[in-house]
């Protein structure tokens, strides 16, 4: 299995839309991937609309049966995540 990676940035909010989606889109396009790794070490603020991102991302995935996991969040971001829920979703670690 090939390492599939999306490095997010530092602030990820609706200004990231565009790159994110184009960037998981090609993925997902590709029949060969079967994981997809958010990369989230960088990540030092994220909004309602970097979460609704995530959520389409992981139904499209889903579809595809390809998994998501989010690699590396600061210890903020994690409480972000697993306040949203996102743990039940995500393979966070």
């Amino acid at each position: 299995m090939s390492e599939h990676v999306i490095r997010i940035p530092e602030r990820f909010d609706f200004g990231y839309h565009k790159e994110f989606t184009e960037q998981y889109q090609s993925l997902l396009a590709d029949s060969s991937v079967t994981e997809i790794e958010l990369e989230f070490s960088r990540v030092g603020y994220l909004d309602s609309s970097a979460l609704g991102m995530m959520v389409l991302l992981q139904k499209k995935a889903k579809s595809q049966n390809v998994s998501i996991r989010i690699r590396g969040p600061k210890e903020s971001t994690k409480e972000i995540l697993q306040i949203a829920n996102f743990d039940q979703l995500f393979d966070i670690s």
